[in-house]
């Protein structure tokens, strides 16, 4: 009697339906690890652009009255203010998009959205009598950028395991928050010269010479359109679906509240302080400050690109760590140093000399590391809590009211003074921090994460 041969093992993805109708991450057969790295990286690449578009504002205003706009200080921080409140309210919008939608038309229109406010900023910077309603409404556009973020990351969540939730979401937003950083690099470069096809257009006149200002609009189209046909191509969606009313039991749940107020203090920092800091450099030390006239004092573009790159690879660097070691110690750890680097800047906020920049610029650096790790944390946090469609929407919700970070830095930045506002941060950092210790870091908490 012959004995059989042991039949192998069904490989990876080897019962997954042709149409994906029955995709579930945490069982290897019905997961296709190649689609959901695809999804990864071709949503990863539009939302780098879509940070960047969001930007667009931040890299912009401080270089209007140099081309002969008569903008106020407190015009230019509600200006850089208003796409974190358009954002902020537009991700409450994609936030529903994922299960009604699906992902490839989600990515693919989002997109081609995205083009619309580049093209804007491109148009009105010849135009320095542009009425300041204009400018606001453009800068409302630029939210855009920002608000399919609560679309994008819910979208990709469905795509991966929660053993993998943290590194996935890690690196999605981590990269995507490179997008800050990317627009604000490049933005003081490539306006020093004509692009390739666009050099014919007027170039803005200042007291140093000339410059390309619609450059930094302009850059970034193809890219965008790139974008939208890699999405179209490439993408697929998962059967995860629910109506508006299914999704708004979130909101029942004590836990939304919870991560929502703790990703306030770590997005909502990071996007705010990205958005602002030219400004705040430009008048707590620059030109416009009580050092006027003297020399080589620092120029906020110069610097604004630094610290959203630092949060930005602490969010990438750290999501695998928080995969291994849980992700609300780590947030827990971000609200102890937000709190600490948050309080020393104050000293630096009233500065006797320029020299205290120095110490400013590393307190600032501080923040954003530890906003970094917090923002990692929390998205790791979210799908061990929650199962998969409510995670989803909650991560979209948490990520629309810290979208509103720019918006509420800008306006309280234009009604208190700085060394105030920074204060009243410190404080906030200190009641998160607790709120993760309690509920999700201290050992017995009752939703260790």
């Amino acid at each position: 009697m012959r004995t059989s041969e042991p039949v192998p093992a069904p490989s990876a993805a080897s019962r997954l339906a042709p149409d994906l109708s029955n995709w579930d991450p945490e069982d290897p057969q019905t997961w296709d690890s190649k689609i959901a790295w695809r999804t990864l990286w071709v949503s990863t690449y539009s939302l780098t652009l879509a940070f960047a578009t969001w930007y667009l504002v931040s890299a912009i205003a401080p270089r209007l009255t140099d081309i002969g706009y008569d903008l106020s200080k407190a015009q230019l921080y509600w200006l850089a203010a208003i796409p974190g409140l358009a954002g902020g309210l537009l991700r409450i919008v994609w936030m529903f998009l994922p299960p009604l939608l699906g992902t490839k038309r989600l990515v693919g229109w989002s997109s081609v959205l995205l083009i619309l406010p580049m093209v804007g900023w491109a148009v009105v910077v010849h135009d320095p009598s542009t009425p300041y309603w204009l400018l606001l409404s453009l800068a409302a556009a630029t939210g855009i950028g920002g608000g399919v973020f609560s679309g994008y990351m819910p979208s990709t969540s469905y795509f991966f395991p929660k053993r993998m939730a943290g590194t996935a979401l890690g690196i999605q937003a981590g990269i995507g928050n490179f997008g800050v950083s990317l627009i604000q690099l490049l933005g003081p470069w490539i306006v020093g010269f004509g692009l390739l096809g666009t050099a014919a257009l007027t170039p803005q006149s200042t007291q140093d010479g000339q410059i390309y200002l619609h450059n930094v609009g302009l850059i970034l189209i193809p890219w965008a359109v790139l974008a939208a046909i890699l999405a179209f191509a490439l993408l697929r969606s998962v059967p995860i679906t629910a109506n508006f009313k299914q999704q708004l039991d979130i909101f029942d749940n004590k836990h939304t509240w919870i991560l929502t107020t703790i990703y306030l203090m770590t997005f909502g920092a990071f996007s705010g302080l990205a958005a602002q800091t030219p400004l705040i450099i430009n008048n707590v030390y620059g030109s416009a400050s009580e050092f006027a006239g003297m020399d080589d004092l620092p120029r906020g573009l110069t610097y604004a690109f630094i610290g959203p790159l630092i949060g930005s690879a602490a969010r990438v660097a750290f999501g695998p760590l928080c995969d291994r070691y849980g992700g609300a110690r780590w947030t827990f750890l971000a609200g102890v140093g937000m709190a600490i680097s948050t309080g020393a800047a104050v000293v630096f906020l009233t500065p006797e000399n320029p020299d205290e920049f120095k110490g400013f610029l590393a307190c600032l650096f501080l923040i954003f590391l530890f906003a970094g790790i917090g923002n990692a944390g929390t998205f790791k946090q979210m799908p061990m809590i929650l199962p998969p469609r409510q995670a989803g929407g909650v991560i979209g919700w948490t990520s629309s009211v810290a979208a509103f970070g720019p918006f509420l830095v800008g306006m309280s930045l234009s009604v208190v003074a700085p060394a105030a506002f920074f204060t009243g941060v410190a404080v906030f950092c200190v009641f998160c921090a607790a709120l993760t210790w309690y509920f999700y870091a201290r050992p017995g908490a009752p939703n260790p994460s």
